[in-house]
C-alpha cells in the first residue's frame, strides 16, 4: 500500500506541475496581427495574460491584454495605478461588445469601488486603443505614454457583467478582489495577491481531490460491487476494494487539509458551497473508516442494517464528490481540456458500471437457475411400478 500511495501522490503532482504549465501559456501565443510583443506575464488570475514592448527612452509601453472566457455578456479591463496597489484611483482600459456586435474599447479613471466605469481621460496618454472578441477571448490593444520614469507599474485586471451596454459592478470574491499587483517592464517579473505559488497550491488540491474522492472512490465502489459477484475473486475483491477506498481517503484527507490551508490563507474570499461539501465528504469518509473497523461478520444479525449504512453512504460520498469536483473546476477555471477529461473519466466509468450491471445479473441468475436445476429430485423406474412422473404408474401405448 505504502508503493501505490508513493505513486498516486506522485501522479498528483506531476499533474498539477503539468496543469499549471499548459495553463500558462503566454509565451507560445500568436497573434492573429503578426504583432510581436518581447515579453508576457501570465497574470495568476481570472484566465488573462498581458503582452508588451516597453521602450525606456521614450517611456512608451505598447500592450496586448488577452482575457479567455469572455462572453458579450461581460466586460473587461486592464489598468494602471499611479499611486497604490488597489481599483481606487487606477486609470483603466475598458472593453466590451455592444448589444449591436460592435466593439467598444475607451479609458475610464477609476475614483472609486462603486465605479459604473464611465469614459473619461486618464492621467497619461492612450493611443491606438482597440479591442477584438473572438472565441470567447477578448483581446485589447493600445499604446501608453509613461508619464514617469519608473520600470514598475501597479496593474489591476478585472471582468464584471453587462447590462445592455452598461458595465455592472463586478464581483467582489474570489478571483476578482485577487486580480492586482506590480510587474517590472523590464524584467518581466510579477508579484500579486493571487500569486503563482497560491495557484499552484490549488492546482495541488484540485488534482488530489479529484484523483481521490472523484476516480479512486467510484473505482473502489466498482469493484466492491461487481467482482464480489464471481466466485475466484473471494476474498481477493475485499482487499482490493479495502485498498482502493484507503488509499482515495488518505489521499482526499491531504487534499482536503490543502483547502483547509488555502482557506486561511485567502481572508475574506469564501466559496461556501464547495468548503460546505468538502466538510460533508470528509465527514462521511472518516465515518466509513471508522464503520469498516465495526463490520459485522457475515452471518451476524445486525449485518443487513450495516450494509445498508455503507451502501447509503458510500454512495453518498461518491455523488457529493463529483458534484464538488465540478464546483472546484468552476472556482479554479482552468483550461477546457482538463474538465473534458474528467468527464470522460466518469463517462468511461458509468459505461463500465452499465455493462457490469447487466453481465453480473447475467451471470446471478444463470448461476441460480443452475443450483436450482441441481436441487430438483430425479426419479427413476422404481418398486410398485413408480416411474418419473410423479410415482404414477406408467400408461401403455
Amino acid at each position: 500500500m505504502a508503493r501505490a500511495l508513493n505513486l498516486v501522490f506522485s501522479l498528483a503532482i506531476l499533474m498539477s506541475l503539468v496543469f499549471s504549465s499548459t495553463a500558462q501559456s503566454c509565451k507560445s501565443y500568436a497573434f492573429s496581427s503578426n504583432k510581436i510583443f518581447r515579453a508576457c506575464n501570465d497574470l495568476p488570475v481570472l484566465n488573462s495574460y498581458l503582452h508588451w514592448n516597453y521602450d525606456s527612452s521614450s517611456n512608451k509601453l505598447q500592450i496586448a491584454y488577452r482575457h479567455k472566457g469572455i462572453t458579450s455578456s461581460k466586460w473587461v479591463s486592464w489598468a494602471i495605478n499611479p499611486t497604490s496597489t488597489g481599483m481606487a484611483g487606477s486609470q483603466a482600459l475598458v472593453a466590451y461588445q455592444q448589444t449591436d456586435g460592435t466593439m467598444r474599447a475607451y479609458t475610464s479613471p477609476i475614483s472609486s469601488y462603486q465605479t459604473s466605469l464611465q469614459e473619461g481621460k486618464l492621467s497619461f496618454d492612450v493611443s491606438d486603443l482597440s479591442a477584438t472578441l473572438a472565441n470567447n477571448e477578448l483581446i485589447m490593444l493600445a499604446t501608453i505614454e509613461l508619464s514617469n520614469t519608473s520600470t514598475t507599474v501597479n496593474q489591476v485586471w478585472q471582468d464584471g457583467p453587462l447590462s445592455g451596454n452598461a458595465p455592472q459592478i463586478h464581483s467582489t470574491s474570489g478571483s476578482n478582489v485577487q486580480s492586482m499587483g506590480t510587474l517590472n517592464l523590464l524584467s518581466g517579473e510579477s508579484s500579486s495577491t493571487g500569486g503563482n505559488g497560491k495557484n499552484r497550491k490549488r492546482n495541488i488540491h484540485g488534482v488530489l481531490n479529484a484523483v481521490s474522492w472523484g476516480i479512486l472512490m467510484p473505482i473502489g465502489a466498482l469493484i466492491a460491487r461487481y467482482l464480489k459477484v464471481f466466485k475466484s475473486a473471494d476474498p481477493a475483491w475485499f482487499y482490493l476494494h479495502a485498498s482502493c477506498q484507503s488509499i482515495a481517503y488518505i489521499v482526499g484527507v491531504a487534499g482536503w487539509a490543502t483547502g483547509l490551508k488555502l482557506g486561511s490563507e485567502s481572508a475574506g474570499i469564501q466559496y461556501d458551497a464547495h468548503r460546505t461539501i468538502g466538510i460533508i465528504l470528509f465527514c462521511l469518509g472518516t465515518l466509513q473508516v471508522f464503520a469498516l473497523l465495526l463490520r459485522p461478520k457475515a452471518d451476524h444479525k445486525y449485518r443487513f442494517y450495516w450494509n445498508i449504512y455503507h451502501h447509503l453512504v458510500g454512495y453518498s460520498v461518491i455523488i457529493l464528490s463529483v458534484i464538488n469536483i465540478f464546483k472546484g473546476f468552476n472556482i479554479l477555471n482552468p483550461d477546457e481540456k482538463w474538465k473534458n477529461a474528467y468527464i470522460g473519466v466518469i463517462v468511461a466509468l458509468a459505461l463500465n458500471a452499465v455493462w457490469l450491471e447487466g453481465y453480473t445479473w447475467y451471470v446471478v441468475v444463470k448461476r441460480k437457475s443452475s443450483e436450482t436445476a441441481g436441487k430438483m429430485p430425479h426419479f427413476t423406474n422404481g418398486s410398485n411400478g413408480a416411474n418419473g412422473y410423479g410415482g404414477r404408474p406408467q400408461q401403455g401405448v
